[in-house]
């Protein structure tokens, strides 16, 4: 086991994150000048945009010979007139050439996702602290927060050819959105105090959304990882329907309004679905559809339930570097089927890959190093800003076992199981010793934090207090090899922890978990399971503990799904307990635990508030989340996720750091569309 005072007897010096600021993070090193030797956090950068419209613009060879041969117009006119100008980090860039990268199954959506994070209405910079235009070129706020105005780009256009206008979003609200067979649950992000807004077409370039009560949160909505602001590819992809807008001059083929439903659910058959409904689904799907026309910089050719999920560039994507030059660089992404993240990290290692920050083991930084020269890459950490890379996401609404389901609705029980995880053992074994133990809270250095104090709140190693807090809780009974018995039947209890092996090692985290929990008498049954099997149990709320991430909620409205259970997509806390939140107690179920109802409470009022009093308002839910422990954290502040970042030295463009909190879209937060092959 490589624990970090090995790898500091290396050579290498790193520390846990922690500074007075975030400009000042990259500096939190116990040693400044070994930090510098080892060049391994650069400055945080990126491409910035412009304002200036080139005088002519220029396309990739390919897609001249396409013109020359009449099937594709002249780039100007597959431009908007405004279209979106980007000034790379380093240098204008070279066409050609194809990203190699990794996936590891249909469940790896967000893999593409990030990497097609320009299709959002509205961005973030490179530093994740300042809105920007992307498929939007400018947004207005009214006085009374109660109205946002996006302005398109003039003569926009799909991937396909055909114009992207304010209809897209009408089509978007009234037949899919406001349809109960497509979204059968409203979404919290379309409401202000509990009341849906409305989307409305001012002219072909101009489109509202309209709210009775004040929203001043909804332009941060919009360009965060929202419900409705993660854009077109993430947000109808994976069975939801969601992101503001869509192609509707592709997708009303597959709909009964323009034609019937008789007729759609025949062409459904034929096709090998259940219905329409089920066909929709998939057909708005860019990551298995290749046909569906996306704004993003490259669009499907091969999906990604195949072994390899390719992509090709986007002749009408609508950015263009400062020269004029339309993007992106790169012809295409390549993305090749690995087993597992042990196989990931041996090919990254062995330079199989041209950028990769997804699946990349922090453990084995030591042996990436090593192998830097032999594989021709660079290694960048970028340090995040979330509090528990490592979260036990407590389902405090399952009701398939009666017992289980009382006991993790009740907080003792909760804190007792944190007091019982050792997170400095766990930091030496999968984070070498790197990381920031302790609870779910976001770095001190961010203005949603509710202070140093609450990093340990019930966030530290005290066997005597949980055994204690447990007894109280009548599981006084114990069986022959020292666990805790069932109040109701006298049999052991079993705490089932679900984990998935992706970014990181959950399931290994996990069991150590699970050993530590024995000297406090709990038997925690470790369940490793795929991806996508994980999230389904999650979503009909049958597990009991999901291991994961709370990565996003850094910043605690833009990305709330790991805080509390406010999103219908997600159920880690209680799936029912989501759809009583998002249809404003029409439906699902409401939670009984005054805590929860206070800080969802809490959580709906800050729609109508200003920055500086949203960010009081999110340090009040964290101390409820944290002294409630509604999510158990163990370790964060770190790399760990996909803030390893193995890159090929035959790439040009790229940033030292970036930025990976998830509003930032990693690596979509600077931009691959300007990164390009330098021979």
């Amino acid at each position: 086991m490589t624990t970090r005072r090995k790898f500091l007897g290396a050579g290498t010096v790193f520390a846990a994150a922690a500074a007075p600021s975030i400009d000042a993070l990259a500096q939190a090193v116990t040693s400044k000048s070994a930090f510098d030797q080892s060049g391994l956090v650069g400055k945080l950068a990126g491409p910035t945009q412009s304002t200036t419209i080139p005088a002519s613009f220029k396309e990739a060879p390919q897609l001249a010979e396409m013109v020359k041969a009449g099937k594709l117009p002249p780039v100007a006119q597959r431009l908007p007139s405004e279209p979106l100008v980007l000034k790379p980090l380093e240098s204008i860039g070279k066409y050609g050439g194809t990203w190699r990268r990794a996936f590891i199954g249909p469940s790896d959506g967000e893999n593409g996702n990030r990497i097609m994070a320009s299709d959002k209405l509205l961005f973030w910079d490179f530093t994740g602290s300042k809105i920007v235009p992307s498929v939007a070129k400018a947004y207005e706020l009214s006085a009374d927060g109660k109205t946002t105005t996006l302005h398109l780009r003039k003569g926009m256009k799909w991937g396909d050819g055909a114009p992207f206008t304010a209809d897209d979003f009408v089509f978007w609200y009234e037949d899919m959105y406001l349809n109960k067979d497509i979204v059968p649950n409203p979404i919290a992000d379309m409401a202000a105090g509990g009341k849906q807004g409305r989307v409305v077409k001012i002219d072909e370039v101009t489109v509202q959304f309209q709210f009775d009560n004040p929203y001043f949160l909804f332009p941060s909505m919009l360009a965060g990882d929202t419900l409705i602001g993660g854009g077109q590819a993430v947000r109808q992809a994976g069975g939801n329907s969601y992101g503001a807008y869509a192609p509707a001059h592709y997708l009303k083929q597959f709909m009964p309004k323009y034609s019937s439903e008789a007729e759609v659910n025949a062409k459904a058959k034929a096709a090998g679905y259940d219905n329409w409904v089920r066909m929709l689904h998939v057909r708005k799907d860019w990551q298995l559809n290749p046909e569906l026309p996306t704004l993003g910089p490259w669009k499907t050719v091969r999906p990604i339930n195949t072994p390899i999920w390719a992509m090709e560039r986007n002749p009408y994507y609508y950015v263009v570097d400062t020269d004029g030059n339309q993007l992106p660089y790169m012809d295409g992404i390549v993305m090749t089927l690995a087993e597992n993240i042990e196989v990931v990290n041996l090919r990254a290692m062995a330079g199989e890959y041209d950028l990769q920050e997804r699946h990349i083991d922090l453990a084995k930084l030591p042996v990436l190093l090593e192998n830097r020269d032999r594989g021709n890459y660079d290694v960048h950490l970028d340090l995040a800003y979330n509090g528990a890379d490592t979260t036990l996401h407590v389902n405090m609404n399952h009701t398939a076992d009666p017992e289980v389901g009382r006991l993790l609705a009740t907080a003792d029980f909760r804190r007792a199981l944190s007091l019982g995880i050792d997170r400095d053992q766990l930091n030496e074994t999968f984070w070498l010793g790197l990381a920031t133990p302790g609870s779910t809270a976001p770095a001190e250095v961010m203005p949603e934090s509710p202070g140093p104090e609450w990093r340990k709140k019930w966030s530290v190693l005290d066997v005597a207090q949980a055994n204690a807090m447990l007894d109280k809780l009548g599981l006084t009974k114990k069986d022959s090899q020292g666990y805790r018995l069932r109040t109701d039947n006298g049999q052991r209890l079993i705490i089932q922890l679900t984990a998935i092996k992706a970014f990181m090692d959950w399931p290994a985290h996990a069991q150590m978990i699970a050993q530590q929990w024995r000297k406090i008498g709990i038997f925690g049954d470790v369940k490793e399971q795929e991806r996508g099997l994980a999230f389904q149990r999650v979503v009909s709320g049958e597990h009991h503990i999901l291991v994961w991430t709370n990565g996003g909620t850094e910043l605690l409205y833009l990305y709330p799904s790991w805080a509390l259970p406010v999103d219908v997509a997600n159920g880690a806390y209680g799936i029912e307990f989501s759809r009583w939140y998002a249809s404003n107690g029409t439906g699902g179920t409401k939670p009984t635990d005054p805590h929860m109802l206070k800080a969802l409470e809490l959580f709906r009022s800050a729609a109508a508030m200003q920055e500086e009093a949203r960010n009081k308002n999110a340090q009040e839910i964290w101390k409820i989340m944290v002294d409630q422990q509604f999510h158990i954290g163990v370790c964060g502040q770190s790399p760990a996720l996909m803030g390893v970042r193995l890159a090929s030295r035959r790439l040009a463009n790229i940033p030292g750091r970036v930025c990976i909190a998830q509003h930032c879209r990693t690596p979509g937060s600077s931009h691959p569309a300007t990164w390009y092959y330098k021979a």
